[in-house]
């Protein structure tokens, strides 16, 4: 699944594309990808024009000059390219957004689990209520991770990859992140101290910022919106290496299930 530097990247490449145009018209090939898509869409998006391509979490939002968005997802295999109006359709491309500029914003998404939804001018979707702050901004840093993380028992990366702690940090930069700050997956969360999640949110910031700018990570099918893949999964330490050596001391790197998500680290840096 494209983590936050994959949506930061698509949200970066389609913004000098896309606002200030004006939508001209929007074709919906499906009804629906992971829910229906809402009327509004295609009756109250086209005219509008897009103020801002903005990114909460991991959803990119179209924000127009009347305060309404169009909130979209990018799922497993999700992708949003900025193409030619005249572009031949392949098999998986469900929604078109037309601009006035003779373009089209063309949503891709062999497996349906990404979203195309509707933010009514005034109101935040139920889907963003309730989110963390971003791993990215000043309301993050390791005071909060352990403020929030006192009396539990559930594994620090459970804890580092729920959306209402921290949103966008997936699975690739949980592993990442805690492997460069030397704490074990499996360690309980209340039981990292003050210090170590310090160490822990400067990883973490300091890996996502670098991953933006070498383009994310390419997880199957991702491509960014120009059709080049990332290049940060050249440089991971841990994620996807279980078994292989530990790059910083050689010893085998563990590989095991966490919160049903496949975790990989090393016994003897991580502790």
């Amino acid at each position: 699944m494209p983590e936050l530097p994959e949506v930061e990247t698509t949200r970066r490449g389609l913004a000098p594309h896309v606002e200030g145009r004006r939508v001209a018209g929007v074709v919906l090939r499906r009804p629906d990808l992971r829910w229906p898509i809402p009327v509004e869409v295609a009756r109250d998006l086209p005219g509008r024009r897009i103020a801002a391509v903005r990114r909460r979490a991991k959803y990119l939002l179209l924000d127009t000059d009347e305060g309404d968005s169009a909130l979209l997802h990018l799922g497993m295999s999700g992708m949003l390219r900025v193409l030619p109006a005249d572009t031949a359709l392949a098999a998986h491309d469900h929604v078109d957004i037309a601009l006035d500029s003779g373009r089209v914003l063309r949503f891709t998404d062999p497996r349906r689990f990404g979203s195309l939804l509707w933010q009514p001018a005034g109101t935040e979707h139920e889907l963003l209520r309730g989110l963390g702050p971003e791993p990215l901004s000043d309301a993050f840093d390791g005071d909060w991770l352990f403020a929030r993380s006192r009396g539990r028992q559930a594994p620090v990366k459970a804890f580092l990859m729920d959306q209402k702690i921290v949103v966008g940090v997936g699975n690739i930069y949980a592993a990442e992140s805690l492997f460069r700050a030397g704490i074990s997956p499996l360690r309980p969360a209340g039981k990292v101290s003050r210090q170590r999640y310090a160490a822990l949110a400067e990883a973490a910031r300091d890996i996502l910022a670098y991953a933006i700018t070498r383009g994310g990570t390419t997880l199957r099918d991702f491509l960014s919106p120009d059709g080049a893949p990332g290049y940060f999964e050249q440089e991971l330490s841990v994620y996807g290496r279980g078994g292989q050596p530990c790059p910083a001391c050689g010893a085998t790197l563990r590989e095991a299930s966490i919160g049903q998500r496949t975790s990989v680290w090393c016994p003897r840096c991580q502790r």
